[in-house]
């Protein structure tokens, strides 16, 4: 299985410019010394090589009088294969250097550039230029940018009048890492103005309606039952009065004729 392995690679003094027979010490920072670390350079005198050309230890090189040869491109590569940060060193004969930061710098950090000559103070006067263009003339010889971005990256040189200019060095910026936490989502209500005007007085309303719909079939059936049982009572009161009238006068002409009986039967006695 294949792991990536990392290393950084840091520079002393922290600079990426430096006057001739300036020291110089180079080295891989690593995360595991297992990994088999080699600091190499590619500079345009003598191509890819190991820095210190095995003099010193595989993962540092100390270089104790830099010459302008040994400007170039310096990283570190593990025998797995993958290679750490890369830093530009610029070596110069002259006399004026601009000292800015050698690794990349994140978002929001501060940068200090300092403009210095190598026989005189470093505090004369200086014009400090971006991409060629001038940003401003500093009497101390140093200029601190605030708070970085991106749009503070790219190409820097300083001159200092009577003593000459010094190279240009390239300034990286990097955004700042991400974190993996996941982000909190919060729900807020709605504030009070957003709901209808005195839409809490609808409750009652919309309640009342409802037992409405429910009871009142209930209560018309109930209404018609009742009248139909009513008006089936009457009825019924009315054919057992009917009924009961004829028997009545059924007896009493019985009673009428058992009385013409009893007549002609006393008329025929002797």
């Amino acid at each position: 299985m294949y792991i990536l392995l990392t290393a950084r690679l840091t520079v002393s003094p922290s600079s990426s410019q430096f006057f001739k027979g300036a020291f110089v010490s180079l080295s891989c920072e690593e995360d595991d010394s297992s990994a088999g670390w080699t600091l190499r350079r590619n500079t345009s005198t003598e191509g890819m090589t190991q820095c210190g050309d095995g003099k010193s230890e595989r993962s540092s090189c100390n270089i104790s009088f830099i010459i302008a040869r040994d400007s170039g491109v310096y990283w570190c590569e593990s025998r797995e294969g993958p290679i750490s940060n890369m830093v530009n060193l610029t070596v110069t004969g002259g006399s004026v250097i601009l000292q800015s930061p050698v690794l990349p710098v994140m978002e929001g950090d501060d940068v200090t550039l300092l403009c210095k000559t190598k026989t005189t103070p470093s505090n004369l006067p200086a014009a400090l230029y971006k991409d060629g263009s001038l940003i401003r003339k500093q009497p101390t010889g140093h200029m601190t940018i605030q708070h970085v971005s991106r749009s503070d990256e790219g190409l820097y040189k300083c001159d200092i009048s009577g003593h000459g200019e010094s190279p240009s060095s390239w300034i990286t910026v990097t955004g700042k890492p991400t974190t993996t936490t996941s982000p909190t989502i919060s729900v807020t209500p709605p504030p009070t103005s957003a709901l209808p005007p005195d839409s809490t007085s609808f409750h009652p309303v919309i309640r009342l309606v409802c037992h409405l719909v429910v009871f009142t079939p209930y209560f018309i059936s109930t209404f018609l039952m009742v009248s139909f049982y009513r008006r089936r009572a009457k009825g019924n009161d009315l054919l057992i009065s009917k009924i009961s009238t004829p028997s009545a006068s059924a007896e009493q002409r019985l009673a009428e004729d058992s009385d013409d009986i009893v007549v002609v039967t006393a008329e025929h006695q002797f």
